[in-house]
């Protein structure tokens, strides 16, 4: 029998949940992506999204990538920190500009930072 999870304990984030959240605020799918600078790991939301024709994924593809970016921030411990910041964060991404979040990690950031 599974264990249930915690309240303290934050529950993953998944694409689904992402996505749905992106539309609701900005009415399109941007993009996300890890970016590592120095020995840090950011979160930038890209000012590029989905519902671009010039976009170079498809839907599908652009799922299998935030499943790969979310695999990470939710391994740090860090899906309750996005997912303030994605309901909250008062910015919008401009065409050249990110949205920048610095991802705090526990000792295991080495992990992903090479």
């Amino acid at each position: 029998m599974l264990k249930p999870i915690p309240e303290h304990f934050p529950s993953p984030l998944s694409a689904e949940e992402v996505i749905e959240c992106l539309r609701a605020r900005w009415k399109v799918t941007y993009d996300l992506q890890l970016v590592v600078r120095e020995d840090r790991l950011y979160l930038q939301m890209m000012w590029a999204y989905l519902e671009q024709q010039s976009f170079p994924l498809d839907e599908e593809a652009y799922s299998i990538h935030l499943n790969e970016v979310l695999e990470v921030i939710n391994r740090l411990g860090l899906a309750s920190l996005v997912r303030d910041w994605l309901a909250t964060t008062p910015k919008k991404p401009r065409l050249g500009k990110a949205i920048t979040l610095p991802l705090k990690g526990s000792g295991c950031l080495e992990e992903f930072v090479l």
